[in-house]
């Protein structure tokens, strides 16, 4: 376990070629062209964990003052979801569940109910997390497992599901996306969706990226668009225009080259996707066979880009107005991109009904983070994690699997059993 754990720790850049490396080696890969297929996927990680970490560490302060400038005064503070990742890996139910998880996608696919060989192990702590804080509620480490693992077959149910569609949005052939946080949401999407085009006049609204250039031309760009709501963040943080240009820049560079390294990333992971499908198909005939990704891959579209820029002064404001709401949503905010990334399929890469559902996502994790903040400020203090806390206050972060309408209804239901 410790050299699971120490692998782990080196991220994805390390992680994913190793693993592609040895999938290449199984699916009868020449050594050779598995180590280029393999290192290409790591490459591909770094560039996108490399311009992530620039979106992220652009916006993180412009939100810091974005949300002084709202005077917002909460008392569970969104600490993000690497915190969130260090809960469920310091879990002592970790082995149960990376045991568990394994085992049951081998089973799925036996008995032909799933597509998917999920290679996405780092987001194992997703599940685990939400099997965390139902162990830390009920003392049952077994409810806890359980709990966990049901998170992960719905998940798996989900990515099945959604496989097609976005394969189809994306122009990604072979990738699936068993995603306990962003899954979700799926369904969501699909609603609002569905209540929208039953709307006469709201269902005319059409933000399609390719829509938007056509009628605006080099306005609608979506690297113009992207430096217009990099500048419009910084005029709301109150930065000088020595700031807010330099955000500007930065947030259009994430646009332009975040696609290229998902390609890039893509490139690699075809290889061996290639050689798994046929390898699989003489051991299950006619069988479709997907590997499940992390969500990192469908950040670069343009509508998820934009629409989570929007998304971040919203949230905030959606915070000050909702009655009952404590949490402060701070560290997260950037991280919204990945969970409305599973949903534009089913909004048509709409960017208003993306959005209108962005609201809703944020909506529930806000109420559900403060109803169970206190559960998970004690797992935080368990897992020893250090998160500066004033007094009084409690932990939560947005983007994460807990405050989803199944994970915090899983946690629920643990609580009852385990009474």
């Amino acid at each position: 376990m410790e050299i699971f754990n120490a692998i782990i720790g080196m991220g994805a850049i390390v992680m994913m070629p190793i693993i592609f490396f040895v999938l290449g080696l199984i699916f009868k890969v020449k050594p050779g062209t598995a180590f280029k297929a393999g290192m290409t996927v790591g490459i591909g990680f770094t560039g996108i964990n490399m311009i992530v970490s620039l979106l992220l560490d652009s916006l993180g302060p412009a939100t810091m003052d974005m949300v002084n400038r709202f005077g917002l005064n909460l008392n569970v503070v969104d600490a993000g979801w690497a915190t969130g990742a260090a809960i469920g890996w310091a879990s002592p139910i970790i082995p149960f569940i990376v045991i568990g998880a394994i085992l049951l996608n081998v089973f799925l696919i036996v008995i032909n109910k799933t597509r998917i060989i999920n290679i996405d192990i780092f987001n194992y702590w997703l599940i685990s997390l939400v099997g965390t804080l139902i162990y830390s509620l009920t003392d049952n480490m077994w409810i806890g497992v359980a709990g966990g693992l049901i998170l992960y077959l719905v998940s798996f149910v989900v990515g099945d599901l959604t496989a097609k569609p976005i394969q189809e949005m994306y122009k990604i052939k072979g990738v699936a996306f068993v995603h306990a946080t962003c899954g979700i949401y799926v369904p969501l999407g699909i609603a609002v969706n569905w209540i929208i085009e039953r709307v006469p006049g709201i269902n005319k609204i059409d933000l399609n990226p390719e829509k938007i250039t056509k009628t605006f031309g080099v306005l609608g760009e979506p690297v113009t668009l992207a430096t217009i709501l990099g500048f419009g963040l910084g005029v709301l943080a109150g930065w000088p225009i020595t700031e807010i240009l330099p955000l500007a820049v930065k947030v259009a560079a994430v646009m332009v080259l975040l696609p290229k390294m998902v390609a890039v990333t893509v490139e690699g992971v075809m290889v061996i996707r290639d050689a798994a499908e046929t390898f699989m198909k003489k051991i299950f005939p006619g069988r479709e066979f997907y590997f499940g990704m992390d969500t990192a891959l469908l950040i670069g579209e343009p509508c998820i880009i934009a629409t989570s820029l929007l998304l971040i002064p919203a949230s905030i404001i959606l915070a000050m107005i909702l009655p009952g709401n404590k949490m402060l949503p701070f560290t997260d905010l950037a991280s919204i991109v990945f969970v409305i990334s599973m949903v534009a399929p089913f909004c048509k890469r709409n960017m208003f009904r993306i959005f209108i559902t962005g609201l809703c996502i944020v909506t529930i994790a806000l109420y559900a983070g403060t109803d169970l903040a206190p559960v998970y400020t004690q797992a935080a203090k368990d897992a020893n994690v250090d998160v500066q806390m004033q007094e009084g206050q409690q932990l939560g972060n947005l983007v994460s699997p807990y405050n989803t309408p199944v994970g915090w209804g899983l946690i629920k239901i643990g609580e009852f059993i385990g009474k």
